[in-house]
């Protein structure tokens, strides 16, 4: 099956009520891995890439293995570059083969978010290449002001105008959500994921969603948003796997086995999370 494009994927996850897990990954094995377990699930994923890891591994070789896996799976898999902060950093990712990349001038103010968003989209609409923006503060979830204090969420009227100006075909949204691990239980607010809903016409994005309780994720699929970013959780998952072989002995001194061996787990992970992100299809 051909690599699918993002937004493509997201407008018929809109349309049917179901969530894409779009996992955060770092290399070759992590990538194959989330590919394998949306095979395994007959169901679709996106394989994504936080630029910030480009001194670990060339965003370019790294584009090019995810868009090999995408290209031979049995299933739709999109391919996405993360939290691009800076126009530099979007327009190379364009370059390095990324068919989608996310623009987060959300730190920025108003006006200057909607400059670099735009100024993007200009250089995307070339290439046809997707586009996710992201507007309101998603912060720390080390800090609970960052996802407790509804001043930084989304504004509805706002993300309208939004879109329209920057002309973006995916939203990010700041709803009582935050990266990284939590400080306490964060509760999201499913009465602005409704309001932003009606008020755009694109896809809705939900940042930090490892350790949000599965019934709220849930609720944010049937209140219609589709893009489901994971990271801290999936690296969780892949340390205790390789913790457990390590304490085990099984692979002493072995460390291709090591690496390989922690395939079961990862792909049960990513698993679960397609399959509670499907909560009309799977019954947890």
């Amino acid at each position: 099956m051909p690599l699918v494009k993002v937004n493509e994927l997201l407008q018929d996850a809109t349309q049917n009520h179901y969530g894409v897990p779009a996992v955060n990954c770092i290399n070759v094995e992590t990538a194959r891995y989330t590919v394998e377990a949306a095979e395994q699930e007959h169901m679709p994923v996106i394989v994504q890439f936080w630029p910030g890891f480009k001194d670990y591994v060339p965003l370019r070789s790294i584009a090019g293995a995810a868009r090999y896996f995408a290209e031979n799976a049995s299933v739709p898999v999109a391919v996405h570059q993360d939290h691009s902060w800076t126009y530099q950093i979007a327009v190379e990712g364009i370059r390095d083969g990324f068919p989608s990349v996310m623009v987060d001038g959300s730190s920025l103010p108003y006006e200057q978010n909607v400059a670099l968003v735009k100024s993007v989209v200009d250089v995307a609409d070339v290439f046809g290449v997707d586009i996710e923006a992201e507007l309101g503060h998603v912060g720390n979830g080390s800090n609970a002001e960052d996802f407790a204090t509804s001043d930084f969420y989304t504004k509805p009227e706002l993300a309208a105008e939004f879109v329209e100006r920057t002309g973006c075909g995916s939203l990010a949204i700041a709803v009582g959500n935050a990266h990284g691990p939590y400080v306490k239980v964060p509760h999201l607010d499913f009465e602005r994921i409704q309001q932003c809903r009606e008020a755009v016409g694109v896809p809705l994005v939900m940042h930090g969603c490892s350790d949000i309780p599965p019934e709220q994720l849930q609720r944010a699929v049937n209140l219609g948003m589709s893009k489901f970013n994971i990271a801290t959780e999936y690296f969780r998952a892949l340390y205790r796997s390789l913790e457990k072989d390590i304490k085990s002995g099984e692979h002493d001194g072995d460390g291709v086995k090591l690496l390989l061996g922690v395939g079961d787990d990862c792909r049960a992970f990513v698993r679960e999370k397609i399959q509670m992100l499907n909560p009309n299809h799977y019954s947890m």
